[in-house]
């Protein structure tokens, strides 16, 4: 196999779920190859370097083997090479995400005031309390 597409390649090695996820982050330009921004369509070849941000993070990987299929994660984790860098920049950002107070269960503080807070309603005009 010579010859595999950025958004097959990226799919296959489950960076994306889906082929039309991977496809949409190299239009974004969420995708780079070589430091320039890769289109989907983009011949994928083994030895480079990508540049991946995704949901899971910021990877910095090189390609290590092409493949169209999508198979099991253990499978997918040897078509690349991830950099030392960038796997201790993902693991410190990750820690400095579990440091951070949880802005939902704040919310959902505010909400309970909000909800156990007594409202006065006042009448409509012309309209008198009995």
């Amino acid at each position: 196999m010579i010859r595999v597409r950025m958004d097959k390649w990226l799919w296959a090695a489950r960076f994306f779920k889906t082929r039309s996820l991977a496809a949409r982050a190299c239009d974004l330009g969420r995708v780079e190859a070589n430091g320039q921004p890769a289109k989907p369509a983009r011949e994928v070849r083994v030895g480079d370097p990508l540049q991946v941000k995704n949901d899971g993070g910021d990877f910095h990987v090189e390609v290590l083997a092409l493949s169209e299929m999508r198979g099991p994660a253990a499978v997918a984790q040897t078509l690349y090479r991830e950099t030392e860098a960038s796997r201790e920049l993902r693991l410190n950002l990750a820690e400095e995400r579990k440091a951070m107070p949880h802005f939902e269960a704040l919310r959902l503080d505010a909400l309970n005031v909000r909800l156990h807070t007594k409202v006065e309603i006042a009448p409509p005009r012309g309209m008198a309390l009995a």
